[in-house]
């Protein structure tokens, strides 16, 4: 089962904010034995997210979608999901009852009394407006909820809320699938050759270890490291050490120089 990624706001594809979602949801995914498959950066555009939404659902994969839920012009993830599937967007209860509680607790921290019916906090509930049928993602932070629809889960761009709203999503729905194939990885450094020249052990070790993908990630170096490869082999446990070991070996009796780490 795959795992992807969507990550949507102008202000990532601008430079203007740092994605910090990627890199945590890899390590979120890690800490249960799982990994992502793809990920994609959208802009703040309604046609794109709702084009990449109706593939999305149209597959079998479990989506994470970060960003563009508030109720903010520029926020446009709730109805492009709900367009994508032709679904017409409805003010969920709970979803309502959650943001009423947050306004009422924040006048009551500010020492004055909410008006519930303002015009202001009446556009506050569009947050709580998701596609029909969709269900809620708990949000610790502040307990304005995130939204769920086949196996896609729609969460806040600010990390703060996000990530254990992702927790949750994954701890909740999906804890039969942690861990299920355990998985390691192991590699060296290959000193002063070319790619081209270790590829066919590549393709020969794939094809011998079905279980086991080879990866290279080449360095020109710097002036601390010569210029390397490092070279390694990952996947299934049993596999993945019968393939180093026959890596390390053709290694040897082709005499490249290379070091274990």
């Amino acid at each position: 089962m795959t795992i992807g990624l969507i990550i949507i706001g102008d202000e990532i594809l601008s430079g203007r904010r740092t994605d910090q979602h990627f890199p945590k949801v890899v390590q979120l995914l890690a800490a249960r034995g799982l990994q992502l498959g793809w990920a994609e950066v959208l802009g703040d555009d309604p046609a794109r997210i709702t084009a990449t939404l109706r593939r999305t659902f149209g597959g079998d994969d479990i989506v994470f979608c970060c960003g563009g839920i508030g109720a903010t012009p520029d926020d446009h993830t709730r109805q492009a999901a709900a367009d994508a599937l032709g679904l017409p967007l409805v003010l969920h209860p709970q979803g309502k009852h959650n943001i009423e509680q947050r306004i009422l607790q924040m006048g009551r921290e500010a020492g004055q009394e909410a008006d519930l019916t303002s015009a202001e906090n009446l556009h506050r509930l569009k947050m709580a407006e998701f596609a029909e049928g969709a269900a809620l993602i708990p949000n610790p932070y502040n307990n304005i909820a995130g939204f769920a629809l086949r196996r896609h889960y729609f969460v806040p761009g600010f990390p703060v809320m996000a990530w254990p709203m992702i927790e949750w999503a994954l701890d909740t729905h999906y804890a039969d699938l942690f861990n299920r194939e355990p998985r390691v990885e192991q590699a060296v450094l290959v000193y002063e050759t070319a790619e081209s020249a270790i590829t066919p052990l590549m393709v020969a070790i794939e094809a011998r270890f079905p279980r086991v993908k080879v990866f290279s990630l080449p360095s020109v170096g710097d002036a601390h490291t010569r210029r390397h490869i490092e070279l390694g082999v990952k996947g299934e446990p049993r596999q993945t050490a019968q393939a180093y070991a026959h890596m390390c070996a053709e290694l040897q009796r082709l005499n490249v120089e290379y070091l274990a780490f």
